[in-house]
């Protein structure tokens, strides 16, 4: 688990129950009017701007803000050297024995081991590579969107509850009610945008762009062993993608 984003979330949403253990009633802040049009106006205005199976895969992507699956990058390093000192002594031919961890490692290894020319592994690994950025920017846009529509549907009952508590100055008992609608729809709708949707999109816009890391830096390894390059010479192209510190350590 992503411990940075789990502990912000629970620090957040600690830090509001706090404040509003120490303001009074939790019962004042549960208004189920104000949640039915914040959650019930953005759930819809998301199904109008996307399809329902790019929702469903969004949810699934939005798994990686929670999760640490890529594999660290300095393990790569030593996997993909490791590959090449294989390679230099067995032969590409034998490349599918060695034990590999990574999938996309796995594949483009593969590829390699079965004879298949550079260009042809640099297409194919190009085009998955883009595909995956592209599933990962539809799921971001859908979070980034629930993230500019629930404030804006909190706006909305803001003002129905002020109409609300307008058509009822003569009675006293129905102004509280619509004043509640009023306030609270704005509380929900700042709280899912800020704390939640688009956290979750920039968590998942940085996760994108670390596979996106990973992945161009084993392409760039498996075509430098495929040309026949020897390890200290895979070594120095793989440390392009390394931090100045890390390089030190390999």
């Amino acid at each position: 688990m992503d411990r940075g984003t789990i502990g912000g979330l629970l620090f957040g949403l600690l830090l509001i129950a706090s404040a509003i253990l120490m303001g009074g009633n939790v019962g004042m802040y549960v208004d189920l009017p104000a949640a039915l049009i914040v959650f019930g106006g953005t759930i819809a205005t998301t199904f109008i701007r996307f399809n329902l199976e790019d929702i469903l895969n969004a949810f699934k992507i939005a798994a990686k803000a929670f999760t640490l699956r890529t594999t660290p990058i300095d393990d790569l390093v030593k996997e993909i050297l490791a590959l090449s000192n294989f390679t230099r002594k067995e032969g590409i031919l034998q490349m599918e024995h060695f034990v590999i961890h990574d999938p996309f490692l796995k594949r483009a290894a593969l590829m390699c081991a079965d004879g298949h020319s550079a260009d042809f592994i640099k297409y194919t690994l190009e085009t998955e590579i883009d595909m995956t950025l592209e599933r990962h920017t539809v799921g971001r846009n859908i979070f980034i969107a629930m993230g500019e529509a629930s404030p804006a549907f909190g706006m909305l009952g803001t003002l129905v509850g002020l109409v609300s508590m307008m058509a009822n100055l003569h009675d006293p008992s129905k102004v509280g009610p619509g004043l509640a609608v009023a306030l609270l729809t704005t509380l929900y709708g700042a709280l899912l945008a800020h704390l939640i949707f688009l956290p979750i999109a920039d968590k998942l816009k940085r996760r994108s762009l670390e596979e996106e890391i990973h992945k161009r830096m084993v392409m760039d390894g498996i075509l430098c062993i495929q040309k026949g390059l020897n390890t200290r010479l895979v070594q120095e192209v793989l440390n392009n993608y390394l931090p100045t510190m890390q390089r030190k350590s390999f």
